[in-house]
């Protein structure tokens, strides 16, 4: 078995935590800060809801990740592990390339109109992956990379928006 690789991020987004929580449970979001890098086919058991709304701890299928979001490359089997809306909630899947995947988000408010967005990812990668000289590490930086992008796009969604 392969050892975890973590990675955290965090950053501020200019609007209220409640603002936030519902920009990061649904859907549309989501692939908002994927995009243009990668979209996300939710589970049919997920279409026409949001995280927040799902079954804690049951499986939920498993959501194919596609690159420029035509390209099949990967898939993430959700089940959102634990939930606290409009503060967090702790995903622990598996995927094609990991057999452990869990992204923990928190909410925090940060001031008046201020949000602080914090991922915890915590990964185990597959076999042969998991074998490469460098595997770790260039899931590590294909991991801060995406979550950096992730976060950028959440804040520059919320730099326009006027809190109420």
């Amino acid at each position: 078995m392969s050892h975890p690789v973590i990675v955290e991020h965090s950053s501020i987004a200019a609007a209220e935590p409640t603002d936030v929580w519902t920009r990061i449970t649904d859907p549309a979001g989501i692939n908002d800060e994927l995009s243009p890098l990668l979209a996300m086919r939710m589970p049919r058991r997920m279409r026409g809801t949001t995280v927040d709304r799902v079954p804690v701890g049951e499986p939920l299928g498993k959501a194919p990740l596609l690159l420029f979001g035509v390209l099949p490359v990967d898939y993430d089997a959700l089940t959102i592990a634990e939930l606290e809306p409009g503060r967090r909630f702790h995903e622990k899947s598996t995927m094609l390339t990991m057999h452990r995947w869990e992204h923990e988000r928190t909410l925090t408010a940060a001031g008046p109109g201020r949000t602080r967005v914090h991922d915890r990812l915590t990964m185990e990668l597959r076999a042969p992956l998991a074998r490469l000289p460098y595997g770790h590490e260039l899931a590590r930086r294909i991991v801060t990379g995406l979550f950096e992008h992730r976060h950028r796009r959440l804040a520059r969604h919320f730099a326009g928006v006027v809190c109420s």
